[in-house]
């Protein structure tokens, strides 16, 4: 595995397949108002990855679906229960989410995968704690690849 941390947008990055950090669907899509990695892909990539994401059904604390990336430039889009009912990051469900994740980048053959830091922005988790818990479980999983974790740094500002 190519394991690597970079500062930027997630959107931004030349991979394959992203992880989206969602809900478990308990709460309508289209009641929510998606912020952070949930909130841009919506802008950029349209609303058909969420509609799809719903028709998956409830996905379990640290669970992994795949849906299509709406008009973003990926292959598709991994969507992660990385946080509880009290909108709370764990360990386990940070550690869940990611071998989740990968289990199905490997399944579908994807040879490079862009994460965010899960449960660290609307779940709560601390930026370094989670990147720990991330860079340790993906240490521990085969993948021929390259892998990305993107720390958030918002880009120039344009115009």
């Amino acid at each position: 595995m190519d394991l690597q941390l970079v500062d930027g947008d997630l959107l931004d990055q030349d991979v394959e397949v992203i992880v989206n950090p969602w809900n478990r669907n308990l709460i309508p899509w289209w009641l929510l108002l998606p912020q952070g990695v949930s909130g841009a892909i919506k802008r950029r990539g349209g609303k058909d990855p969420f509609r799809e994401v719903r028709r998956h059904g409830l996905i379990p604390l640290g669970g992994a679906i795949e849906t299509g990336a709406g008009t973003l430039p990926f292959r598709a889009i991994i969507h992660v229960a990385g946080i509880n009912l009290l909108w709370r990051s764990s360990e386990r469900s940070v550690r869940d989410s990611v071998r989740n994740a990968m289990r199905i980048a490997s399944e579908k053959g994807y040879r490079s995968i862009g994460f965010p830091l899960i449960g660290a922005g609307s779940g709560g988790g601390k930026a370094d704690r989670v990147q720990g818990w991330m860079v340790d479980t993906l240490e521990s999983i085969p993948f021929d690849g390259a892998v990305l974790i993107v720390r958030y740094r918002p880009g120039p500002a344009v115009g």
